[in-house]
């Protein structure tokens, strides 16, 4: 009988023991590395990419630009990698921000939805089967917001009337700026050195060869679309509930629980049981969004 309080403590050791291990990753180097590589990719992309005929060009940048294909796919898996480890870096130095700021900690939570953002104009951009519907869902959500919804919609999508002009744009310039902003303090005093991380680089590139990214052609008969892949619950949410209540009450609860997810908060305990809960309903959703 001596030995089960000793096993009970080896039990609770070793959750302890991999989540110390996953913090000792240099999270946030690896997240700026991808950083990188998704800005000089998305360079090259866009160079060839036209917003006025998108599928066209996607298309046209797969089949016939010089190594078109693996650019874009560079780009996309890069991007993916980056929210990922953007994520990761915030669980990590998560005990250490206590001494943040309000405005310090609103920069960098802040920081997560440009990210998505970011990550989701890039599939509208796509213009194909999912990037269309994913623009079309944007819309109505956007126009669900009471009194405002129609000038949030023509602030940041407004697909209906201009085409992707205005998505195009803040994909490659306003949510750039603002990420940029967000994230200054961190990016002005961290440095990496590249050579240090080349085999991370070359495990990215070597994965963009063989893995195209995605593009979805309009297909007869389909009739359920699955969008992106943090997109999936939400996607999810919309079948049983209003747009306002699914697309802006939802997110934006979980966007607060967040923003005063500060370690210094008083309330944190209640917090982090809220977004966990409302984290583990999410992941609930994706499961089944991803699954029908």
């Amino acid at each position: 009988m001596s030995l089960l309080p000793d096993f009970r403590h080896s039990l609770l050791h070793i959750p302890r023991k991999y989540f110390s291990a996953l913090q000792e990753i240099k999270w946030g180097a690896w997240a700026l590395v991808a950083l990188y590589i998704s800005l000089v990719s998305g360079i090259i992309v866009g160079l060839q990419y036209d917003y006025l005929n998108s599928f066209y060009s996607t298309t046209a940048i797969d089949l016939l630009a010089p190594f078109g294909r693996f650019y874009r796919s560079l780009h996309f898996y890069s991007s993916q990698f980056f929210l990922f480890c953007c994520c990761a870096h915030l669980a990590a130095v998560y005990p250490k921000t206590q001494n943040y700021s309000p405005w310090e900690w609103l920069r960098l939570v802040g920081s997560l939805p440009i990210v998505l953002l970011l990550l989701f104009t890039g599939y509208i951009l796509r213009g194909d089967n999912t990037g269309s519907s994913a623009g079309i869902i944007a819309e109505n959500i956007m126009r669900a917001v009471p009194f405002i919804g129609r000038y949030l919609n023509d602030l940041l999508f407004s697909i209906t009337n201009s085409g992707l002009r205005k998505v195009y744009l803040h994909h490659v310039i306003t949510l750039d700026l603002v990420l940029l902003i967000f994230l200054w303090n961190h990016l002005r005093i961290y440095r990496v050195k590249i050579r240090e991380y080349l085999p991370l680089i070359g495990l990215t590139l070597l994965f963009s060869v063989f893995i195209s990214a995605p593009l979805e052609p309009d297909r007869l008969g389909i009739s359920y679309i699955s969008g992106p892949w943090f997109f999936l619950g939400l996607q999810e949410l919309l079948r049983y509930f209003s747009p306002l209540l699914a697309g802006i009450v939802a997110p934006g609860l979980f966007l607060v629980l967040l923003l005063s997810a500060s370690p210094a908060n008083k309330y944190l305990r209640t917090i982090l049981f809220l977004s966990g809960l409302l984290l583990s309903c999410y992941a609930v959703l994706t499961v089944i969004a991803w699954i029908r």
